[in-house]
């Protein structure tokens, strides 16, 4: 009987503790939850002007270089710059989705347009853009093409700088990133193919 007892008075310690060790346990995940909950509804918030500024400069940007890339689509005569402007329809257009997105998000206007980008000429409908010759064909297009499509990347790659210095938001400062690299070693690309070194 006494041991029955005794057993009885351990498994309910051993309940009343495994109980509070839970709550304990369930506490500290519902505050780490509700914690990281919170962070990530702080992160989503947690930009500033410059960021707003990269995402609704970049935009009309990119759109810019969708219009090249899509020319270049129907009038280059190298499969090389076929591919390249294929490449840059590919990862630009989910870039602008995800900007849009952003600047919602923060209540800002989304640029519907190419003009009016920070820093850079009017490009509404690409035929304010110095030296960008629509009739060419052939070769002479793809050169007009590379030449006009490498400045419009360093364009880009110095917004994305600008962006990395000052900007606020992860997701942006990561694009950013992105955005340099890849339009750098496209930019390498490009001058080879231009017969530059």
């Amino acid at each position: 009987m006494r041991k029955t007892r005794r057993t009885l008075v351990v498994m309910a310690a051993a309940a009343a503790l495994a109980v509070t060790l839970t709550a304990c346990g369930s506490d500290d995940g519902n505050s780490d939850t509700s914690t990281s909950n919170a962070g990530s509804g702080a992160k989503a918030e947690d930009h500033n002007a410059q960021d707003v500024t990269f995402a609704q400069g970049m935009i009309p940007h990119h759109k810019g270089a969708l219009a090249m890339a899509e020319e270049a689509a129907d009038k280059a005569s190298s499969a090389e710059v076929k591919s390249l402007a294929a490449r840059i329809e590919k990862a630009q257009t989910p870039e602008i989705e995800t900007m849009s997105g952003w600047l919602k998000t923060w209540g800002k206007d989304v640029p519907t347009s190419t003009e009016s980008m920070p820093g850079m000429e009017s490009m509404e409908g690409m035929e304010s853009m110095p030296g960008m010759d629509h009739a060419a064909t052939g070769k002479e297009f793809d050169k007009n093409f590379l030449t006009m499509m490498i400045e419009h990347h360093k364009g880009a790659v110095k917004m994305a700088t600008t962006e990395k210095a000052k900007g606020e938001y992860g997701p942006a400062t990561s694009m950013a990133d992105d955005v340099i690299r890849t339009q750098n070693a496209e930019i390498t690309e490009m001058n080879k193919l231009l017969g530059k070194s």
